[in-house]
């Protein structure tokens, strides 16, 4: 796999430029491909290269490379992928590197990445067949409730026209109808229900397509299609009583929804949640929580401001958990930006949490992200 590697580290530097030729022979040689994906490609090619680079960085690492393609085999089922397309990928793929790679590009490399490109194709083909003798690809689901939060945020609740089984603190692909073929990640805020209902915590960013349709544009009656949840950040991962959650901003929903699945089980665990933003309006989700606290006895709260003085802990999410620390005897959840987790994370190892015990969701389009 050294030929693999070192071929990338040549074509790196050109990378954005091969995905588009990728994709411009791709749809040239394959037009019946085009429609499964959308109008605009940049956020596209942006997933193929991160996904061409996690498969490199696992080659030796082949029971952590099986997973992840199976994850990326079973979520490409939602975009209508076969295992036909699976040649024409691989054609384009290596014409690409070939093109981009030069005089660099040799007999025997090209027989290290056919190679190698047929095990991911293999492994994804195997694990999206297993997932569809178990399940749909995607379930449409009703909006039957929407409620603004303020600063941006929208709760939205939706009602699957089809059972849909997940576990608390896993997160779901979501379309809408305005936007076909964009998919955008969110996490249920709460632990799965009798009424089989999930509620997502939306905020709307800045050039974000989906979250601005979802928070200005949705009502209730629109239907949205949700893809196969997915993710380890689950209350079984817990091998400790005592949990720390942390979360910043809509990184509240998922932790949410494991205070709510602790609850469920009967509270064998004691929870300390820390909720942390900028300023004390960014505080989002506060009062829900706190409610909750005065339910369950075995729930703490606290929150942290990082940018403005207001009455209770200031500092931002990192410097209060040090100061609160050590919990090197808790299970960890951490959920909200990518900044805070990983300084939250930093922190938390170096005051002696084994990393095996910090749970937190990937960054950016999550299957092509996993830690």
């Amino acid at each position: 796999m050294g030929l693999v590697r070192a071929s990338v580290a040549v074509v790196e530097p050109l990378a954005a430029d091969m995905t588009v030729y990728f994709y411009a022979i791709l749809f040239a040689r394959y037009p019946e491909v085009r429609p499964m994906f959308p109008p605009g490609m940049d956020a596209q090619r942006g997933r193929l290269l991160r996904a061409l680079l996690r498969i490199v960085d696992l080659v030796d690492d082949p029971e952590s490379l099986v997973r992840f393609c199976g994850h990326l085999g079973r979520d490409h089922r939602k975009f209508g992928t076969l295992s036909a397309h699976f040649p024409a990928v691989g054609e384009c793929l290596l014409a690409s590197l070939a093109r981009y790679a030069g005089p660099a590009w040799t007999a025997e490399i090209a027989a290290a990445w056919t190679k190698a490109y047929g095990v991911v194709a293999q492994v994804m083909i195997d694990a999206a067949a297993q997932d569809e003798a178990l399940r749909p690809a995607v379930w449409p689901a009703t909006i039957v409730h929407r409620v603004s939060r303020g600063n941006g945020i929208a709760e939205i609740t939706v009602r699957p026209h089809m059972p849909y089984a997940y576990a608390a603190g896993q997160y779901v692909s979501v379309e809408t109808p305005w936007l076909p073929k964009h998919w955008r990640y969110y996490s249920p805020a709460n632990a799965p229900r009798e009424d089989g209902t999930l509620t997502f915590h939306v905020r709307a960013v800045a050039g974000g397509s989906v979250s601005g349709a979802l928070v200005h544009r949705a009502t209730v009656g629109d239907v949205v299609q949700l893809g196969a949840p997915m993710g380890d950040m689950v209350l079984d991962a817990a091998v400790h009583r005592d949990l720390l959650c942390v979360a910043g901003g809509t990184g509240l929903a998922p932790i949410r929804a494991l205070v709510e699945e602790v609850a469920r089980r009967g509270g064998r665990h004691q929870v300390d949640l820390f909720l942390g933003a900028r300023t004390g309006a960014e505080l989002y989700g506060v009062d829900d929580m706190l409610r909750m606290a005065q339910r369950h006895h075995w729930l703490s709260i606290r929150g942290a401001v990082s940018h403005e003085y207001v009455p209770g802990i200031r500092g931002s999410l990192p410097q209060v958990l040090a100061e609160y620390g050590p919990w090197y005897q808790h299970d960890v959840y951490l959920s909200g930006p990518a900044q805070m987790v990983v300084s939250a994370n930093e922190t938390l190892t170096q005051g002696g949490t084994l990393p095996e015990r910090i749970h937190y969701d990937p960054f950016e389009t999550p299957v092509l992200s996993m830690p």
